[in-house]
């Protein structure tokens, strides 16, 4: 018992390890765009909520089963392209945002709950295409011991990804590269990473899910930009009274 339990956790250090490398890259992404609206604890919170969903997603077959096809999984891919179009469309929002004042410190629970760490989550589970694909086999080939042992160095390194990704956004030449580039950067890596969790997933292969792709891409940009349209909208409405007033003191 003892012997599975030690080299258990050698095991789940290389899995993780060899199916999360991409996910530094986007939580330094991530990490970058901290501001009043978007913190540390979203970001973290995110990481565990979508971590923890891709887990769950692959602990059935440690009971014989397989929940999802992985064809099916890569439509996920449409969710981190989603949110860089949103991002895209609604850029003068988000730096509105940036600016507004701190308000409360909202609870732990909240931060859970809140739009912000349920984006993280939502591109953190849709890139985990190769995770599921490593953690179904590596499930159903483990004993009761081996998978908690596994279980514990995975949401450990969670952690560790964390950390080692905010602390590289801390580096002077890193900081400076993401916070000028990084509002620019990042709808754009949201995009690509979508499209290669489809093309990985080989989900356009299937007709059937290409096409079923095509109509929900099609109604989400609809919807986002008659979103961005009534953003505008309201935001020009909102200055008139301030130009008005502009206007009238130079009349005076």
């Amino acid at each position: 018992m003892m012997n599975e339990f030690v080299t258990a956790i050698p095991k789940g250090v290389a899995a993780f390890t060899a199916t999360n490398l991409d996910d530094i890259v986007i939580l330094m992404l991530f990490f970058s765009q901290i501001n009043a609206v978007f913190r540390r604890k979203h970001i973290v919170s995110g990481q565990y909520l979508g971590f923890g969903a891709l887990v769950l997603a692959s602990l059935p077959s440690f009971f014989g089963a397989v929940l999802f096809p992985r064809a099916w999984i890569g439509l996920l891919g449409l969710v981190p392209i989603a949110i860089g179009v949103s991002r895209l469309l609604n850029s003068d929002e988000e730096d509105t945002e940036e600016e507004m004042t701190e308000q409360s410190e909202p609870s732990w629970f909240a931060n859970l709950l809140s739009p912000q760490t349920y984006s993280v989550a939502a591109v953190t589970f849709a890139n985990g295409g190769d995770n599921i694909g490593i953690y179904v086999p590596l499930f159903a080939s483990t004993t009761w011991e081996s998978l908690l042992a596994i279980l514990g160095v995975f949401f450990s390194m969670v952690g560790v990804w964390c950390y080692t990704a905010y602390r590289l956004t801390c580096l002077p030449g890193v900081a400076q590269t993401f916070t000028r580039y990084g509002n620019q950067l990042v709808p754009f890596v949201l995009i690509g990473l979508g499209v290669l969790i489809l093309i990985d997933s080989h989900t356009l292969e299937d007709r059937g899910l290409t096409v079923l792709a095509l109509v929900i891409s099609c109604m989400g940009l609809i919807y986002l930009l008659r979103l961005a349209k009534t953003t505008s909208s309201k935001a020009l409405l909102e200055q008139i009274p301030a130009l008005y007033t502009s206007v009238k003191a130079d009349e005076n």
